[in-house]
């Protein structure tokens, strides 16, 4: 059954480490300086984050992030 929430997806495989993402989303966007990618705080977060992740998700050079809708 469908909850008609979103998940966030990070592809650590094509990630640059710019962190542009935390600038937008601190909150749900983390960064492991050993790996230099970014990492997931919160897979699902609330749907008022929608708009800050959709955003950092549009400026993400690499296009490592992602919405997937439930």
């Amino acid at each position: 059954m469908s909850s008609g929430g979103f998940r966030v997806v990070a592809d650590t495989g094509i990630c640059q480490g710019h962190q542009l993402c935390q600038g937008e989303a601190p909150d749900v966007f983390g960064f492991d300086e050993d790996a230099d990618v970014v990492t997931l705080l919160e897979e699902r977060p609330d749907e008022s984050r929608r708009a800050d992740i959709t955003t950092a998700v549009k400026y993400c050079p690499a296009f490592a992030l992602s919405i997937e809708e439930d």
